[in-house]
């Protein structure tokens, strides 16, 4: 079966919103993790905040820096969680999820293919750990202090979720590339 995996930049005070505007750093070290997630999956969950701000841009992007990852990201199957969007036929490969959460991430599960990622939305990353459908937890902890006015991973109201530390790594510009796995 396959894996629902999320890959996040956070800061140490937990912000994960808007990391453009308090990552200082990335090293080969956080390239080579984000790597590894991109060749282990197959498919994209995003959220709609995240789609719709994605969705103007990756698809133009055709070279630079950030070309791989365009491709990557446009050629791949991607699932768009909202119940508020009535169409994301605006970026090739996108399907939209209504309705029923679990048995929509269950029934990619069960398909053939490589893991599924979910690509930023914090806010499905919270949804799909308190329903018991993600798999792994990747946070990439900077070492900074965001700040007030951005809305932190987790509310202060979050029920209690057990996670089991899997990895842990250390990279030359102070970022710590966490893994955990949800206790069931």
């Amino acid at each position: 079966m396959r894996k629902v995996v999320s890959g996040l930049f956070v800061s140490v005070d937990g912000v994960a919103q808007a990391p453009n505007e308090w990552q200082f750093a990335f090293d080969e070290q956080m390239g080579a993790a984000l790597t590894e997630t991109l060749e282990s999956a197959d498919t994209i969950l995003l959220g709609r905040q995240t789609f719709t701000e994605w969705a103007g841009y990756w698809p133009t992007v055709t070279e630079g820096d950030d070309a791989g990852f365009a491709k990557w990201i446009n050629e791949s199957p991607k699932y768009v969680v909202s119940s508020t969007l009535d169409s994301v036929d605006d970026w090739a490969n996108s399907t939209l999820v209504k309705g029923d959460l679990v048995a929509a991430v269950n029934e990619l599960k069960a398909a053939e293919g490589k893991n599924i990622t979910v690509a930023g939305s914090p806010t499905l990353v919270r949804s799909l750990l308190e329903l018991d459908l993600l798999d792994e937890l990747v946070l990439l902890i900077h070492p900074v202090i965001a700040g007030e006015g951005r809305k932190r991973l987790f509310a202060d109201d979050a029920a209690l979720k057990k996670l089991e530390l899997v990895s842990a790594q250390p990279t030359s510009s102070g970022v710590i590339i966490a893994t955990y796995r949800p206790v069931r």
